[in-house]
């Protein structure tokens, strides 16, 4: 299962979705969290690199929460992309996925257009399940 954040801090929510899609089936989960930085910057602007950089910090310390919410060992990493669809494809190009758990604010996905986040989604022909 491909999860897909905007923070690298879990919220309680995105801990109680893990723990019971962990509890339904052997699952493997790996997390993605959107570049922090504002999208208008360039993939090589430093900010963007810097802020990337700061949110693996934080990742790194929480990382132990998520997995102790699935009760097994969560991949985890930063995109250098800022658009959740930019980064699902780049993630499903690079590795088995058979579900994609979108766990973003609807008030952020509104900028992306939430439901053409989810049907841009879609097409990769996995199921896409939304926490927001």
């Amino acid at each position: 299962m491909l999860v897909v954040t905007d923070s690298a801090t879990p919220s309680p929510a995105l801990l109680h979705a893990v723990a019971a899609r962990a509890r339904d089936e052997d699952v493997q989960l790996r997390l993605v969290v959107l570049n922090p930085a504002r999208a208008e910057l360039h993939l090589l602007h430093p900010e963007r690199r810097d802020l990337a950089f700061e949110a693996e910090c934080i990742l790194l310390e929480t990382l132990p929460d998520l997995e102790a919410a699935a009760g097994r060992r969560v991949i985890g990493s930063v995109s250098i992309r800022h658009d959740p669809v930019e980064a699902v494809e780049e993630t499903v190009l690079s590795e088995p996925v058979d579900e994609i758990l979108l766990a973003l604010p609807t008030t952020r996905t509104r900028s992306w257009g939430h439901h053409d986040v989810v049907r841009r989604v879609a097409r990769f022909g996995v199921p896409v399940t939304t926490l927001g």
